[in-house]
């Protein structure tokens, strides 16, 4: 391995022996806080810290949430680790999972709720999967169509009186069944009393395919992430009518996703991946022209395909609602946030699985904690964290209040998923 290809904190062991107990000690003194918190040494493949896949193909969705994995790619970051970072542009959602269970992607910018579901087998093929990191909180919108704005429905309270006054179907798209987006348009619509399974027709549409199909009036309003939200404003078909930081502040979002056996097979890559994006990460967040850099490289053709001023404007947390609104949004998509974005909280994971009982996507209560334990590779987490030097959360739990006033901790989720006045039958 060559200088530029190794770790930058790990030096690589000679060939004369493996290394000894010593020696890791001593490797891992950069990050020995955060490994303290494991209660054990790493365990290398092979008695050698390095990957053992130099190329790993990441699938992606046209979403500026993907920009993690894109400038590792991008700004070489991935060699410093010692791998090769492939993104791979996917066109859906049920695309990417059915190349993660089958093995064309080694890993993939994916929703929480699809690497739950597939785990559960209530996304498709079940198959035991695994969470490496978070990727990003907040910077998701809900749309509403220029039809039923000019009738009133501006927010979720006058879109619920436009419902209840003029009584027709109404249409609304998400972009998986079990994911985040599915997840934050039900849990805006019950928070004013809409039953979203009962009181609307719910489609399946692919983020880059939201804005087109709303032009041609296949929906009146939609949930997925930037910068298909701001491209309804610019185009003049759609207005925003929530922010879905708006709905739960600093919520997961996408994750780093991959299969469980592939977690197993190849720790260290797993480790250099997370090293790698942890640190584009950290490039991201660190200021404005990072974040502008990154607009341009993203909005190019070959990730998400649209124009720069679409996806700049909401990175850097300026707002318009297509109504005349503006507004500086503190709460506007994070990359970093000096590494608390990146933790995969066990919290986190389990309300997704909560939400998945409230809407009747899995029958019976799941032992949910110990579902969380099984896909949330914390420890790969945090080693992957040391070599990047990056600050890990003590708790793996976290609480939260929502746009309900309802207050998630993950202590109680049996309870919690039983609580809602609203939800599936």
């Amino acid at each position: 391995m060559t200088a530029a290809h190794q770790k930058p904190t790990i030096p690589a062991p000679t060939e004369a022996a493996a290394p000894t107990r010593r020696q890791l000690i001593q490797r891992g003194a950069a990050g020995a806080a955060l490994f303290a918190g494991l209660g054990h040494l790493p365990v290398w493949a092979a008695g050698s810290d390095a990957p053992e896949k130099k190329e790993v193909k990441i699938g992606f969705i046209p979403l500026t949430d993907c920009a993690s994995v894109v400038m590792a790619s991008v700004l070489g970051i991935d060699q410093k680790y010692g791998v090769k970072i492939i993104p791979t542009k996917e066109a859906s959602w049920p695309g990417v999972r059915d190349k993660l269970v089958n093995g064309e992607l080694d890993m993939a910018h994916v929703l929480w709720g699809l690497i739950y579901g597939v785990h559960l087998g209530t996304a498709g093929p079940k198959k035991d999967m695994a969470v490496l990191m978070n990727l990003n909180h907040n910077g998701q919108a809900i749309t509403l169509s220029k039809k039923v704005a000019d009738k009133g429905a501006v927010d979720a309270a006058s879109l619920a009186k436009l419902m209840a006054s003029d009584k027709r179907e109404y249409t609304f798209a998400q972009t998986f069944p079990t994911g985040t987006h599915a997840m934050w348009l039900y849990y805006w619509l019950a928070s004013v009393g809409v039953q979203p399974l009962k009181d609307t027709k719910v489609i399946t549409v692919p983020p880059p395919q939201m804005v087109a199909n709303m032009r041609v009036g296949n929906m009146d309003g939609y949930c997925v992430g930037e910068p298909w939200g701001h491209r309804a404003i610019a185009d003049g078909i759609g207005i925003t009518a929530a922010t879905t930081q708006d709905i739960w502040k600093d919520h997961p979002e996408k994750a780093l996703g991959t299969s469980a056996e592939f977690a197993q097979k190849y720790p260290n890559t797993c480790r250099a991946v997370i090293a790698a994006i942890l640190e584009a990460s950290k490039w991201i967040d660190a200021g404005l022209q990072n974040k502008l850099k990154m607009a341009e490289t993203v909005a190019d053709r070959a990730y998400v395909n649209t124009s720069v001023d679409v996806i700049n404007q909401r990175i850097l947390g300026r707002y318009q609602n297509g109504l005349g609104k503006t507004w500086d949004d503190p709460n506007h998509m994070k990359f970093f946030n000096d590494g608390y974005v990146n933790m995969p909280y066990l919290s986190d994971g389990m309300w997704f699985l909560t939400q998945h009982k409230r809407w009747g996507l899995i029958k019976d209560h799941p032992d949910y904690l110990a579902v969380a334990q099984q896909i949330n590779k914390i420890d790969l987490y945090r080693q992957g964290a040391a070599a990047a030097k990056v600050n890990v959360p003590k708790d793996v739990m976290r609480s939260s209040k929502l746009i309900d006033g309802v207050v998630w901790d993950g202590k109680n989720p049996k309870a919690y998923a039983e609580g809602f006045k609203v939800q599936a039958a």
